[in-house]
């Protein structure tokens, strides 16, 4: 058999061969095909799922997610408390009104939606001219100097801008017209302070208004009790949530739903006040009369009752409006009752008369030789009046107001005692009276006096006092030697009418009950008159303070002032003051009264006192005296 030739292939059967092998191809893209389907249906399946967990299971929750991303939480102002005289009668209180605003950008962009829905709603320039006119149709053309007219409005509505107030101050029914009308005019509460009489007591209750610059915006005191008791008034604010155009946005979007409350707010509490209405606007329009009649620089004059050492009257010559207190001037605001000081003269005579009968040292008859001068360290002293050698009784020595005598008696007291006797008074500290801006005068302290200052403090120079203060110290003699912080709350009054009394003031004794009765019953010669030749030894310092039937005892007070060109006391310049207390035998109230400088006729604080203690026995009726005082001899 021939054997196989070289170099080629050997052949198969093809019965046995069959075909020949081939190379796959593609295996591996369907592998991938294959598995790319499978992550497919997982991913959808989880997309699924996550469809199903977001809009089953967490759809309440998200929704308050969003829902958060355009609200925020907005203080809700409290209401705040009205300021009321003794007798309830309103001084100040609030009233609600409301501020109408838009947000024009966003008016604009929802009105251009509404008209590719409907292009026969007319124009947006259609749009705010309707609302201009309604508004001038529903307010006017003016609200609280606001001008509210058609043409107005329009240009307001017209900005291209984020927020636009449009009137502030409106009543709450027509701001509710309107927005009721149109839901694109938004509402912000607003309160307006109101003070129904005026001028009345306006040093003492002062002025509020509503402040933007606050957070929340919210009426607040300026002056005055309005701000010295403004937490109190203010209350504590509530709490809402509101649709804002961006998060924590303060522009509400107006519309219907677009608040929800939280917390209410709990209104503040009202005062009520010491004063009676009626009396205080007597005393004010006769210090005002009286204080220009003089010509004085400035009037001032406190009634006290002498039972409790409320203030009844506080009555200034300047005053303001607290409805347009922006245009009062810097002495117009003062409450110089108790924000001025002054030296007092004379009045302060009453500390060495209740110091020398309550140790003992004089009678009210016990007679005293008074020379014309007294010489104290390098100073020498001298009367009032022109004199030689006088033997005075010691009533006599301060119904004349001799200054040899008063100085005389301290030296008998000593400056210890005397010391301490001004600081009983109340002199040289606030009263505590509650109100704001109170001055605590100046006593020199006694480790600091000079051998001339026992010369000047019984005289009532070298030291200073309110009118406060002063009208305190005669409240003590009033009151059987019980001096009493004067005060001018009385108590807290809550939304609910609840009252609280405010705590009982303090108190201190001064001197007994017998020395007060027996200082009262000198002072009474202050305003004795006695006609005749002998009048002018006779008659005391203060005789047109006296109120036929009736028992007065008082003191007046001349105290020079200081130069400030040779910074020493002027020879033309003074303080004028009377001190007196009503009925004197059955006392029931202590007026004070200061005049600066007076300049006119008369010269003199007596006469203002007679005229408000007149009125005080008709508007308390005040029984008369049982007996006209005694005419006691004041020279031997």
């Amino acid at each position: 058999m021939p054997g196989p030739s070289r170099g080629r292939p050997v052949r198969r059967p093809l019965s046995v061969r069959g075909p020949a092998p081939r190379r796959r191809r593609g295996g591996n893209s369907r592998v991938r095909l294959a598995v790319g389907r499978l992550l497919l249906v997982g991913a959808l399946l989880l997309a699924g799922i996550k469809l199903v967990q977001v809009q089953g299971f967490q759809a309440e929750a998200l929704s308050a997610q969003a829902e958060q991303q355009r609200a925020t939480q907005i203080d809700i102002p409290a209401p705040r408390g009205s300021i009321l005289d003794r007798n309830g009668n309103q001084l100040a209180f609030s009233v609600e009104a409301r501020a109408l605003y838009v947000v024009p950008q966003r008016m604009r962009k929802e009105w251009a939606k509404a008209l590719e829905a409907d292009p026969d709603i007319g124009s947006f320039e259609d749009r705010i001219a309707d609302i201009a006119a309604f508004i001038e149709q529903t307010l006017g053309k003016e609200v609280a100097g606001q001008k509210t007219d058609r043409d107005t409005m329009l240009a307001k509505l017209s900005q291209n801008t984020t927020y636009v107030e449009l009137v502030d101050n409106v009543d709450p029914g027509k701001a509710a017209v309107i927005t009721e009308k149109y839901v694109d005019i938004g509402s912000e509460y607003r309160a307006v302070r109101v003070y129904p009489n005026g001028e009345l007591a306006s040093n003492i209750i002062g002025a509020a208004n509503w402040r933007k610059d606050t957070e929340p915006p919210a009426t607040h005191g300026l002056l005055g009790l309005e701000i010295a008791q403004d937490n109190l008034l203010a209350g504590n604010n509530g709490l809402r949530v509101v649709d804002t155009m961006q998060g924590n946005d303060d522009v509400v979007i107006p519309g219907p739903g677009r608040s929800r409350e939280l917390a209410a707010a709990t209104p503040g509490k009202s005062l009520e006040l010491t004063l009676d209405v009626d009396t205080q606007y007597a005393v004010q329009r006769m210090v005002t009369d009286y204080t220009r009649k003089t010509a004085a620089r400035s009037g001032s004059a406190v009634v006290l009752d002498r039972r409790t050492g409320e203030i009844l009257a506080m009555a200034n010559d300047k005053t303001f409006d607290p409805n347009d207190f922006g245009r009062a001037t810097e002495d117009q605001l003062r409450n110089l009752a108790v924000t001025s000081v002054f030296e007092p003269g004379s009045v302060n005579k009453l500390v060495t008369a209740a110091t020398a009968i309550e140790d003992g040292i004089y009678q009210p008859d016990s007679v005293l030789h008074v020379d014309g001068s007294i010489k104290v360290a390098d100073r020498v002293i001298g009367d009032w009046w022109q004199h030689g050698p006088l033997d005075m009784t010691f009533t006599g020595v301060f119904a004349r107001s001799s200054n040899v005598g008063t100085l005389l008696t301290a030296q008998k007291i000593g400056q210890d005692r005397y010391s301490e006797m001004l600081g009983k008074f109340g002199l040289g500290k606030r009263t505590q009276s509650g109100l704001p801006g109170e001055e605590p005068g100046y006593v020199p302290p006694l480790n600091q006096w000079s051998g001339s200052t026992f010369g000047n403090l019984p005289i009532g120079q070298g030291l200073n006092m309110t009118l406060l203060q002063m009208t305190g110290m005669y409240q003590a003699i009033a009151n059987d030697g019980v001096r009493i912080a004067p005060r001018i709350v009385r108590a807290e009054v809550s939304a609910d009418g609840s009252r609280k009394e405010v705590d009982p003031a303090e108190t201190e004794r001064v001197v007994s009950p017998q020395t007060a009765k027996t200082v009262r019953d000198m002072f009474r010669a202050v305003v004795q008159n006695v006609p005749g030749p002998n009048s002018f030894a006779q008659s005391g310092t203060g005789t047109p303070a006296a109120l036929p039937g009736y028992q007065v005892s008082g003191k007046t007070g001349t105290a020079q002032q200081i130069d400030p060109k040779c910074d020493c006391y002027s020879s033309s310049q003074y303080w004028i003051t009377f001190a007196g207390i009503l009925p004197a035998d059955n006392p029931r109230f202590v007026v004070g009264i200061m005049l600066d400088n007076p300049t006119g006729n008369p010269q003199s604080a007596a006469p203002l006192f007679h005229d408000i203690a007149s009125y005080l026995t008709q508007r308390y009726q005040i029984p008369m005296s049982a007996e006209q005082s005694p005419i006691v001899p004041l020279v031997q």
